[in-house]
């Protein structure tokens, strides 16, 4: 059994990672998350959050979906505050641009159209705009460098290998299949 610090610290992280989560966990990958490999014991944590969350009368709420957990939000603040969800700060076509930008930095634009096809223009320009890359004219293209925004992002400064939080900077050395 665990003792009380490491239950509430496993609590915690069951919390966080539901919390930070798009999309329902398993129980199988928090008890990843966790470290903790009794699955049982997993589940009993998250019945004690479902039951504070529903004791403290959240706005948030844990709920089941199939096997899995997910943190969403009650009515009627969800629909109060659906407007703030938004979309995602980069498109994904442009963010598949940008991991191959950074894999293989620098790079000239006329490489990114052989590789992602002549929408990556809109998608380029997308990224300068929002600060994440520069372009610089070097004869008839431009040459493309992820910025400091980029490495602030994406928490790149002083990771080894050059990945931040989740190795978001894929390998990307390879065309993707059928474009994005």
């Amino acid at each position: 059994m665990q003792d009380n610090f490491s239950r509430s610290e496993a609590k915690k992280t069951v919390e966080a990672a539901l919390f930070v989560s798009a999309r329902a966990l398993s129980i199988d990958e928090l008890a990843k998350i966790t470290g903790i490999a009794s699955t049982g014991y997993i589940k009993d944590l998250i019945d004690g959050l479902v039951q504070e969350y529903d004791a403290k009368d959240s706005s948030l709420k844990i709920e089941p979906i199939g096997n899995s957990y997910v943190m969403t939000l009650r009515e009627p603040y969800a629909s109060r505050v659906s407007q703030l969800a938004g979309q995602p700060e980069i498109s994904r076509p442009a963010l598949r641009i940008l991991a191959y930008i950074s894999k293989n930095e620098p790079i000239m634009q006329s490489k990114i159209i052989g590789v992602f096809g002549s929408s990556a223009y809109s998608h380029i320009k997308e990224l300068v705009e929002k600060g994440f890359i520069k372009a610089s004219r070097q004869g008839r293209t431009k040459k493309l460098d992820t910025t400091q925004k980029f490495k602030e992002y994406f928490d790149l400064s002083g990771s080894p290998n050059g990945q931040g939080r989740d190795g978001i900077i894929a390998d990307q050395s390879q065309p993707p299949p059928n474009g994005f």
